[in-house]
């Protein structure tokens, strides 16, 4: 296994305070990094930080954080609403936006124009071109995805997509910052859907077919894929926790992009969505969510 030297990172800001974006930053103040936490909503900003507390109070009760670790991680935790007041500083710069692709480039080009030049930039995005995001700074040999998985203090893999210019220095210094964060670094090109995607979605898509066609119920279906091919929940309870509209929305990422039929979304996936089932994050999806 090839070996990298970390660049001298100290000053992390994330960009969205959403789920994905407070567990990064969650993990980055945890490690001993600087972290700025940016959202234009004050509200949010504070529903994140109440959730990074909440889930450190959850480490300290299983005894894998202390009290004073807690601490001095939420004290190098920071929010802020301006971007190019916390991006002025960052050496690294990590958006977590959603997945709209004028949003994220806008992102980026303003922090490539208020970052330093030896700044990284880097995307969670879970299925966009890299190649084409970086394209918008012009700093596409800096600019990388680092594709965090869902819960992030949780899961160990960290998907690392290079660009077509990204360069060999800036994917070393992700990969070691991976590992110094405790995580498992997993490389991948810069195809639609990456590896995680491209392989996961047809089969959460597939199990929409299944149960659209009568094949089985849905609690069947996923027993099947729980206990036959040791998954930890269903691919339809999957479906559920990741949001409807994304597996949609990668879905169509995937089709357009590489032009197969295999990837084409499943009628009922697209009108579960049209209806607002979106999973758990509303309530209702495959499965009822209201009580839990």
């Amino acid at each position: 296994m090839l070996e990298y030297a970390p660049m001298d990172i100290k000053n992390v800001t994330v960009v969205g305070g959403g789920q994905m974006g407070n567990g990064i930053a969650h993990v980055f103040a945890q490690a001993g990094f600087e972290a700025t936490l940016v959202d234009v909503d004050a509200g949010r900003l504070a529903l994140a930080v109440a959730t990074i507390g909440k889930n450190l109070d959850r480490q300290v009760q299983k005894g894998a954080l202390s009290e004073a670790n807690k601490a001095a991680t939420l004290a190098r935790l920071r929010t802020e609403p301006d971007l190019e007041t916390a991006a002025r500083h960052a050496d690294l710069v990590i958006e977590a936006v959603p997945e709209i692709l004028e949003l994220k480039t806008k992102i980026f080009q303003t922090a490539d124009r208020v970052c330093s030049p030896a700044a990284i930039l880097a995307s969670n995005t879970s299925s966009l071109p890299i190649t084409k995001i970086a394209s918008a700074t012009g700093r596409p040999a800096k600019v990388i995805g680092m594709h965090f998985m869902n819960p992030v203090p949780v899961m160990k893999l960290v998907e690392i997509i290079r660009g077509v210019d990204t360069s060999d220095e800036t994917y070393g210094a992700i990969h070691a910052l991976t590992g110094a964060l405790g995580k498992t670094p997993a490389c991948s090109e810069d195809f639609p859907g990456f590896i995680s995607n491209r392989i996961l979605m047809p089969m959460i898509n597939e199990a929409c077919f299944a149960l659209m066609e009568g094949v089985a119920k849905k609690e069947d279906i996923d027993t099947v894929m729980k206990l036959g091919m040791n998954h930890p929940m269903g691919p339809l309870t999957l479906a559920d926790f990741i949001g409807l509209d994304t597996c949609l929305y990668i879905l169509e990422v995937l089709h357009d992009g590489l032009g197969d039929p295999k990837y084409r979304p499943c009628p009922l996936l697209r009108k579960m969505v049209e209806a607002g089932r979106l999973g758990r994050k509303a309530g209702r999806g495959f499965y009822d969510w209201k009580d839990k």
